[in-house]
């Protein structure tokens, strides 16, 4: 059942996809290798054309990778509504030329990494309510490690209480004046932010934590693509 919408206004995803992935290796995008048949952001992109929730997808590319983008549209026949938008310099940069190019229809924003290909319909869902009844929610896994605090990388300094840590992840979801509010702050004070909720802390926005019972990881070094491949094999 499609999710209830938020005024009856539509739910959209922007997909930030302009990163070079330096992580992965030298002149090598990330993005485009192959896992499970298809590049990696095709099976992004596949999660949220399978969302029910979803009315509509705003992918932001690097320049110049747009025909790149409006081939695999073709090439695994996706059907929805899909906008290419290019990137900016940083990924806060990225999301607000999503966000500008959003209808005025769209009342919910679901914000999702490019390179995290394993993310359920159900998850999306899940933040899309919240964001709903909170203004802002996001996809995150209880940390199970134990954490050390160390000065300088070589001695552990201090034990951190992980009964309190959550590793957040995507996607991360708002009413669209909320993350536009958000990113607005965070413009005018000249700020970098690593994501999207930690722009809500400027506004004082809180944010509802979405427990991600199944893996959701991201691609970010070349070990993870075996585990994402096996992941995949039983979406």
């Amino acid at each position: 059942m499609k999710t209830k919408q938020l005024n009856s206004q539509k739910c959209a995803a922007v997909i930030v996809a302009a990163g070079r992935g330096t992580r992965m290796g030298p002149n090598v995008d990330k993005l485009f290798l192959e896992v499970s048949g298809r590049p990696v952001v095709a099976h992004t992109w596949q999660r949220f054309e399978q969302a029910e929730c979803i009315d509509e997808i705003v992918l932001v590319v690097r320049e110049g990778m747009q025909t790149a983008f409006a081939e695999l549209a073709a090439q695994f026949q996706f059907r929805k509504k899909i906008q290419l938008v290019a990137g900016g310099q940083e990924r806060q940069d990225s999301v607000w030329n999503g966000l500008q190019a959003l209808g005025t229809d769209v009342g919910i924003v679901a914000i999702q990494d490019g390179a995290r290909p394993c993310t359920t319909p159900a998850l999306i869902e899940a933040t899309i309510r919240a964001a709903t009844e909170m203004g802002a929610a996001v996809a995150a896994q209880r940390v199970s490690d134990t954490i050390k605090e160390s000065d300088g990388g070589a001695l552990i300094q201090r034990n951190v209480d992980r009964a309190r840590l959550w590793a957040v992840q995507t996607p991360q979801t708002f009413r669209v004046g909320v993350i536009r509010r958000a990113l607005v702050a965070v413009r005018e004070r000249g700020v970098l932010v690593t994501d999207d909720t930690a722009a809500c802390e400027l506004i004082g926005q809180p944010v509802k934590l979405i427990e991600s019972t199944a893996p959701n990881p991201k691609v970010t070094v070349p070990a993870d693509l075996a585990y994402v491949e096996l992941l995949l094999r039983n979406l």
